[in-house]
C-alpha cells in the first residue's frame, strides 16, 4: 500500500501503518450520516490524512450488529463520487473499499480505490476472488460468525483464536489458489464480528498467534461495543478512545501491521510517543 505524507518524524520505524475509517452510510454504529455526503466525506478524509492516515477506508455499507444488506447499486452512489473526490485531491494515498460485492469493488478500483476491505473473505461473492486476482490489488480477509445481521445471536466457539485461525488459513488458501499474491494478502480477526465480549478479550490477549498465518494482520477494535462493557460502563461508542488506543498498543507489541480507527489524530500521536518511548 503507499504511503501518505504526515507529521510524524521520517526517521522513525513505522511499525503500524492507520487506516481512517470513513463510513459514508447513514447509519453506522458511531458516525452513521455524519459523512453521507460527499464534500463532508471528503473533507474528513483530507483531515485524516493530513493527521497521519496511511488509508482510507470507504465504507457505503453499515456491518453493526442486526444490519441488513445494502443493494450494490446504492453502495456504489454512496461510495464512489468520494473515492473519485478524495483520488482527485490526493494521488497518492491508499484507498480501501469496505464492501463484499464484487460490483461494488470494480466501480471502486475503477474510481481510484487500491484496497478490498471484504468482511466475508471472498466468501458472500464468488466474483471477487477472481476481480482482486485480475486487477492486482490488496485484500482484507476477516474472520466471521454468521452475517452482521446474525453474528451476535449468541456466537459459539471451543477455541475463538484457533478457530478464526484455521478459517483465515483456508481463506488464505483459497485467495493464492485464485491467483492472490500472497504478499497482497491482509487477514483481520473480526473483533466484534459474531464474538462475545469474552471472545473479543481472548483475540486481544492471543493477538500475536494470528502471525503464523504468514500474512500482514488487521486490527479492528476502534470504539467497538465490548470496550465500553469494562470501561466504567461507558456505552457510547464515540467515548471509548482510551479503550481504542489500549488496543492499538497491544497491536503493536503483537506484530499487527494496520490499525484500523476512526480516531486518526489521536492514534498517530499515540503510535509516535510509543515508538519514542520503547527502546
Amino acid at each position: 500500500m503507499t504511503d501518505s505524507p504526515n507529521k510524524r518524524r521520517d526517521d522513525l520505524p513505522k511499525t503500524v501503518r492507520i487506516m481512517g475509517i470513513l463510513n459514508v452510510t447513514p447509519d453506522s454504529f458511531s458516525d452513521g450520516g455524519k459523512f453521507a455526503g460527499v464534500e463532508e466525506a471528503v473533507q474528513h478524509a483530507l483531515q485524516m490524512i493530513d493527521d497521519g492516515a496511511d488509508i482510507i477506508d470507504v465504507g457505503p455499507e453499515s456491518t453493526r450488529p442486526g444490519s441488513q444488506p445494502v443493494p450494490a447499486e446504492e453502495q456504489i452512489r454512496r461510495a464512489i463520487p468520494a473515492i473519485k473526490a478524495i483520488r482527485t485531491a490526493n494521488q497518492s494515498i491508499a484507498i480501501s473499499i469496505d464492501t463484499q460485492s464484487a460490483q461494488v469493488a470494480k466501480a471502486a478500483l475503477d474510481a481510484g480505490a487500491s484496497v478490498v476491505n471484504d468482511i466475508s473473505a471472498l466468501n458472500h461473492d464468488p466474483r471477487m476472488a477472481h476481480l482482486v486476482a485480475e486487477r492486482k490489488c490488496d485484500v482484507i480477509l476477516m474472520h466471521m460468525q454468521g452475517t452482521p445481521g446474525t453474528m451476535q445471536r449468541e456466537p459459539t466457539y471451543t477455541d475463538v483464536v484457533a478457530e478464526s485461525i484455521t478459517f483465515l488459513k483456508q481463506r488464505c488458501i483459497l485467495a493464492i489458489d485464485s491467483g492472490i499474491d500472497t504478499k497482497r494478502i491482509i487477514v483481520d480477526p473480526g473483533i466484534g464480528f459474531g464474538k462475545t465480549t469474552q471472545h473479543n478479550l481472548e483475540i486481544m490477549r492471543r493477538l500475536h498467534e494470528y502471525q503464523t498465518l504468514g500474512v500482514d494482520v488487521l486490527l479492528g477494535a476502534s470504539r467497538k461495543r465490548f470496550l465500553g462493557e469494562f470501561i466504567r460502563g461507558e456505552s457510547n461508542p464515540n467515548d471509548h478512545l482510551a479503550g481504542s488506543l489500549a488496543c492499538v498498543a497491544r497491536a503493536i507489541g503483537a506484530g499487527v501491521s494496520i490499525v484500523r480507527v476512526h480516531d486518526v489524530a489521536e492514534t498517530r500521536q499515540f503510535i509516535d510517543a510509543f515508538q519514542e518511548i520503547t527502546p
